[in-house]
């Protein structure tokens, strides 16, 4: 196979046929093989926009397991489930 071929996933955040990521993330959690196989890199950029967001809110302090186990419960969520949500108190930045 050439590398230049762009392996493609029907994106479950986006809806439609995209360009798949290009690495498994958190190898070794199912987690992260379940994101590679149904979540495009656009579906990906978005979420790490919205973690960064979760990161600062919540000032999660990603060196503990609590932290982590959060963040993957969020990316759980926000990928498969009902959503992650945004702190009850966030407010999203006006588009300047």
């Amino acid at each position: 196979m050439s590398q230049d071929v762009v392996r493609t996933v029907f994106c479950v955040k986006l809806q439609k046929e995209l360009p798949g990521l290009k690495e498994i993330p958190f190898e070794g959690h199912p987690l992260g093989q379940r994101v590679f196989d149904n979540v495009s890199q656009d579906a990906w950029k978005q979420w790490v926009e919205h973690g960064k967001m979760l990161m600062n809110e919540y000032r999660l302090n990603l060196g503990t397991a609590e932290a982590q186990q959060f963040l993957l419960d969020q990316m759980d969520k926000y990928f498969f489930g009902e959503g992650s949500a945004s702190p009850p108190d966030f407010v999203t930045p006006a588009e300047g």
